[in-house]
């Protein structure tokens, strides 16, 4: 599904060039779920942009499903960000003043979607996410923040992307809700065959993947597939 080539990243200001990926490469299959980590500074970030379609690579290859997303325009991104991948963020971007309901719903009217199909994907995506029904008209803003989570995995499932993108998931809730949500996405790769790459500084939440790879200083350092 995802083939990286030598990716490289270097930003430039009127003194400066920095390099902050390196030549990185690796190739991600259809079903997969995969951990990418490092610390503060190490590329994660820039490399989950490219990944997202938010940036691209100054030089290298970003193949998703065979398509070379490295130099296409920002209206192509745009559209592949809005078909083919599913973002889950750390601070859940949800609307406070609307119903769990309304907020899955979003990303399917502004693609113009019927508004009974709409509901209909928006109802089956909050059931995967394992989101009670119970909670579905409550504003975002009266339920917890693994609820809120989890509502934010709804939304990235709607429009049934090829691709879940997470960046650092639990980041605002405590370790309990944490594996709850982490959980919540094991089961959407196993039971579901969704892809999913996790982004994370934290090694614990990492091991909830099936393969962990590790950057460092714009590098790969590792890629490992843990054992089941």
């Amino acid at each position: 599904m995802i083939q990286c080539l030598n990716i490289n990243k270097i930003y430039k200001t009127a003194n400066l060039e920095t390099q902050v990926l390196k030549n990185v490469s690796f190739t991600i299959n259809e079903g997969e779920f995969v951990a990418i980590t490092g610390p503060s500074g190490s590329g994660k970030s820039t490399l989950m942009h490219i990944l997202g379609a938010l940036d691209s690579p100054t030089s290298g290859q970003y193949l998703l499903g065979g398509e070379d997303v490295s130099q296409l325009s920002e209206d192509k991104l745009a559209h592949i960000r809005k078909n083919k991948i599913g973002f889950v963020f750390q601070a859940f971007n949800l609307l406070p003043r609307t119903t769990v309901l309304r907020n899955v719903m979003l990303p399917l009217i502004y693609a113009n979607i019927p508004e009974n199909e709409r509901l209909e994907k928006a109802k089956k995506a909050l059931l995967a996410a394992g989101l009670d029904e119970d909670r579905w008209l409550n504003l975002s803003n009266q339920i917890s923040g693994g609820q809120m989570q989890r509502v934010a995995i709804a939304r990235a499932l709607v429009n049934d992307p090829s691709l879940i993108l997470a960046d650092e998931p639990t980041g605002n809730l405590d370790t309990k809700t944490g594996e709850i949500v982490l959980a919540t996405f094991s089961r959407l790769n196993k039971e579901k065959g969704h892809t999913i790459i996790l982004i994370t500084h934290d090694q614990e939440i990492a091991q909830h993947a099936d393969r962990i790879i590790t950057i460092r200083d714009g590098n790969i350092l590792e890629d490992n597939t843990l054992s089941s």
